[in-house]
């Protein structure tokens, strides 16, 4: 008997908010920081789906080997040390993605059941599939709690919550019955430079850094500036500009395009709020809440990441 839902089945998805649902009828789950994946096991048959219907079977093998034996299509999340490791994963070469399996192994963390043996759970009740799920033995399972206070810690401690409706069925691609709260952190940083953004005499975006020790490094950049703030933002820091200006090297993020940069003396500190840093690095998220004159530039320390 094949299994009754075959690739792609894109998963469901959740809205951002900035608190957590609270009341009854809600169920609330860690949010992961890795690759979202819909897992369709039929024996040793596995085929794992991305979020946007891709495969990424050949990449995670250690992943496709580990399911219990059974006919389960799950929805779940591959996890690793880090993002950037998962990242690295994603190669066209076999023999790096066997070594990476074993030297920086992923792993999958299942949190809804869609399907079992011959049957499709869609359409039942949040509560229904996480019973289904929580009987299946040898799969690792998300944790839950059912009250927004219970979930609070989640927002000092993981990458955010996922808030789930418990009386909703699962419905695909969609952007129902689901909420997610990101955590936020705040830091402060050296404004070591800027870059153009694409209108000329404009900002796109400063760079960002924190001293480790003596040494000032680059953690990440800050962007979303208003169009006013873009225009200003140039004249503003040009009296504190070193002369040296370079170009970066492109990146598959950046189809192509050098990114111009300028630098500045470390002199200026802002306050960002941002939601994500893996490996001594800011990833995405990051925004210039104030300027910090009262702040010496060597209090910005590299210990803002940790944790």
């Amino acid at each position: 008997m094949p299994l009754p839902l075959k690739p792609p089945v894109l998963p469901q998805l959740a809205r951002s908010r900035e608190s957590l649902p609270d009341g009854d009828g809600w169920a609330y789950e860690v949010k992961y920081d890795g690759f979202r994946c819909v897992a369709f096991v039929d024996g040793d048959d596995v085929e794992l789906q991305s979020r946007n219907g891709k495969t990424l079977t050949r990449y995670f093998p250690e992943v496709a080997a580990s399911f219990p034996d059974g006919r389960f299509v799950f929805d779940g999340e591959i996890v690793a040390a880090s993002f950037d490791t998962l990242g690295q994963r994603i190669h066209p070469a076999k023999s790096r993605v066997e070594r990476l399996s074993v030297e920086t192994p992923a792993r999958f963390i299942a949190f809804d059941l869609l399907a079992r043996e011959g049957e499709v759970l869609m359409e039942l009740s949040y509560d229904e599939r996480r019973a289904a799920l929580e009987s299946v033995a040898g799969v690792e399972v998300a944790p839950v709690v059912r009250s927004a206070g219970e979930a609070e810690g989640w927002l000092q401690t993981e990458e955010g919550v996922i808030a789930k409706q418990t009386a909703e069925p699962y419905r695909p691609g969609e952007r129902v019955g689901m909420v997610k709260v990101k955590r936020v952190r705040t830091a402060d940083c050296v404004v070591m430079g800027w870059r153009p953004g694409k209108a000329e005499g404009t900002l796109g975006a400063l760079i960002l850094g924190m001293y480790d020790g003596e040494r000032l490094r680059e953690v990440g950049h800050s962007s979303g500036f208003t169009a006013k703030e873009k225009r200003e933002l140039p004249g503003k820091l040009a009296p504190y500009e070193t002369g040296e200006r370079g170009s970066g090297e492109p990146s598959r993020w950046t189809q192509g395009r050098d990114l111009e940069w300028i630098g500045l003396r470390p002199e200026l500190v802002v306050e960002i709020t941002f939601d994500h840093a893996s490996d001594g690095r800011i990833r995405h998220g990051a925004k210039v809440q104030r300027w910090r004159e009262d702040k010496p530039p060597r209090e910005c320390t590299y210990d803002q990441l940790e944790g």
